[in-house]
């Protein structure tokens, strides 16, 4: 009888775990998701670190061994240094030490409410995170708005870079096609815009994500809002920026993308002197994430040459 009542007990506890587990998921997925994501990188090996730049909390990833030159990656607008999670190892297995920051404003950084959030500001806290990590020469990579970042790194601090990388880039000025305001979605008819942009074949979002996706855009839409005002402006538009580049600059892109189209890629190849294009059929404007297999090896070949 006791072993009976033990393995009741037992059992109406995990069933009361599971439930509460289930409550929690359903409250808050995004979280459950991210929480899952950082175990992963803690197993495989991914170390995050907090620095201050310029006063501002900065969070960063890192990966690869520890004397292997460095990566910068740049991640985009309303993204995060997770978002490498797919292409980083590629440059980690080949020996560099990959160095993701979070930029302010968002991820795990800090959202100085006094901070314009435009392309060359953040920049210069790019340029201030490799001064207080004492990378003196590195290969920078920018992914969308994060590629407009870096080129206005490679133009201020051009004995830094030793190649470049752009990856489905913002820079050029052009104004949008498509509607600005699906990037700080409301609905989930929004959402489902926005997801049809980003990539050629969305997947259907359950209506309790949905929700908690807008519940976050709505936390951070006034980041994502200042920094497109200040987009908009043109007044950090890199097309007199590119012809000035001196480094090796390869330029990926999606062929797919809707965001920043193919037509904005080649153009980039005809400014930028002697940089390389490389299109990757069936992919869209998240190619660095959801076509890293494919895109990995060439950029690795490209920062090894």
């Amino acid at each position: 009888m006791k072993l009976i009542r033990r393995l009741l007990w037992f059992t109406g506890g995990l069933v009361v775990l599971v439930a509460i587990a289930g409550f929690v998921f359903w409250m808050r997925p995004i979280r459950c998701f991210n929480e899952i994501t950082y175990a992963r990188e803690c197993l495989t090996g991914v170390e995050s670190h907090n620095v201050t730049v310029a006063g501002v909390r900065v969070r960063y990833s890192v990966e690869g061994p520890k004397t292997g030159p460095a990566v910068v990656l740049i991640h985009g607008l309303g993204s995060r240094a997770e978002d490498w999670i797919d292409l980083a190892p590629h440059f980690a297995k080949a020996g560099f030490r990959v160095y993701m920051p979070d930029l302010p404003g968002y991820g795990r950084s800090e959202k100085p409410a006094n901070f314009s959030y435009s392309v060359h500001d953040e920049a210069e806290v790019v340029a201030g995170f490799l001064d207080t990590l004492d990378l003196k020469q590195v290969d920078l990579g920018g992914w969308s708005m994060g590629g407009a970042i870096a080129q206005h790194v490679a133009l201020q601090h051009p004995e830094r870079l030793r190649k470049l990388m752009l990856f489905d880039s913002a820079g050029i000025y052009e104004m949008p096609k498509w509607d600005i305001s699906l990037f700080m979605p409301r609905t989930a008819a929004q959402l489902d815009k926005l997801d049809a942009l980003l990539m050629p074949h969305p997947p259907a979002v359950p209506g309790f994500v949905a929700q908690d996706i807008l519940r976050i855009s709505g936390k951070n839409a006034w980041v994502i809002q200042r920094a497109i005002d200040q987009m908009l402006t043109g007044r950090d538009a890199t097309d007199t920026i590119l012809p000035q580049l001196k480094m090796p600059v390869l330029i990926v892109w999606g062929a797919e993308d809707q965001i920043t189209p193919l037509s904005q890629g080649e153009k980039m190849r005809l400014l930028a002197p002697g940089s390389q294009l490389a299109v990757f059929p069936g992919c869209g404007h998240l190619a660095p994430s959801q076509c890293a297999a494919q895109i990995g090896p060439r950029v690795v070949e490209f920062v090894k040459q």
